[in-house]
């Protein structure tokens, strides 16, 4: 395993953070396709195994439950000092005025329940989920800084929004001297690349780590077009991310293809190491159902994508809509 300054922070992680939305009672939330604790376990257990030291959840996957599973195996499997538990607040915990949102009373409630599910102290990078325009920025950015302060958190982080929107905050924080976003959790792969427009740019300038989710779009880009699994027929927020099914689309995973058996690798790997050859991220955010799922993101870490082949993925290319920021 290779490992990495998390942005300009001195935390070390791993080169791939296991992304652990897929770990949740399947019969809570709207993620049909989550695996429960026991199918979880071995999972978790391998990513550990292989050197991977980084998890990101959120308090909302599968109403809370992702929290429980990770925080009870990671306490099986590791001394807290060696993990990098990441989660988020942002998303509906409950119906009714607060039951979401990032205002001081949302951040400081629900900071308190997911260190409770994760069985910790603290977590090591507290992330909001979405932008919230119905809050101050001013607000939600004090109580952060309250969080990091009393040490329940021990970096902050963002996730998809306007880059005006990222600087704005960034800003603000810098103008109060509050505690300074330190990543951007952003939407970022071969079929949604309008990320490279401004917020690349943006966090390589202000010294962000970027920590892209769904590197893979959703297994898109893992297996020939057309080909459904189970979690792509029932992955409702999936399926607003990937409306296109036009030839621009199809280009890019054949070519993903052609590279894949050129090389003898499986396309996944191809997929996951274009995005990390991109600056400045960090840590691609990887979602793993089934074991092999993590051998080929692993095996990405190990495949160089030369200039050529770069070029080839990116060639079919077409700008699309923002996807992602709700």
């Amino acid at each position: 395993m290779n490992y990495t300054r998390l942005g300009q922070t001195g935390l070390e992680v791993s080169r791939l953070c296991l992304g652990c939305m897929s770990f949740g009672d399947p019969k809570a939330g709207n993620h049909e396709w989550t695996l429960d604790e026991a199918a979880s376990r071995p999972i978790l257990t391998a990513a550990w195994e292989a050197g991977i030291n980084f998890f990101d959840t959120a308090n909302v996957y599968s109403a809370g439950t992702s929290e429980e599973i990770v925080g009870r195996v990671l306490k099986d499997l590791a001394p807290r000092d060696q993990l990098v538990i990441a989660t988020k607040v942002h998303g509906e915990m409950r119906k009714g005025p607060n039951g979401h949102g990032l205002s001081r009373k949302a951040i400081l409630n629900e900071i308190d329940a997911s260190l409770k599910r994760l069985g910790t102290d603290y977590v090591d990078l507290y992330q909001i989920h979405r932008f919230d325009r119905e809050t101050p920025i001013e607000e939600t950015l004090e109580a952060l800084n309250d969080v990091v302060r009393a040490g329940k958190a021990r970096y902050i982080g963002a996730s998809s929004m306007y880059a005006w929107q990222f600087m704005k905050m960034l800003a603000t924080s810098d103008a109060h001297g509050w505690a300074r976003f330190v990543t951007m959790q952003n939407h970022l792969n071969l079929l949604f690349r309008e990320e490279e427009r401004e917020m690349l740019p943006l966090c390589a300038d202000e010294g962000i780590g970027v920590i892209p989710w769904s590197p893979m779009a959703r297994g898109r880009l893992a297996r020939p077009w057309g080909e459904v699994t189970e979690r792509v027929g029932t992955d409702v927020f999936g399926k607003t991310l990937y409306t296109r099914t036009d030839a621009a689309n199809r280009a890019i995973v054949a070519t993903v293809g052609e590279i894949a058996a050129a090389r003898g690798v499986k396309m996944a790997e191809v997929a996951l190491a274009w995005v990390l050859q991109k600056q400045p991220v960090s840590a691609p955010i990887v979602g793993v159902t089934k074991l092999p799922q993590l051998t080929d993101a692993l095996g990405a870490l190990e495949l160089k994508l030369t200039s050529e082949e770069i070029a080839k993925l990116e060639a079919p290319y077409e700008p699309t809509g923002v996807a992602g920021f709700s």
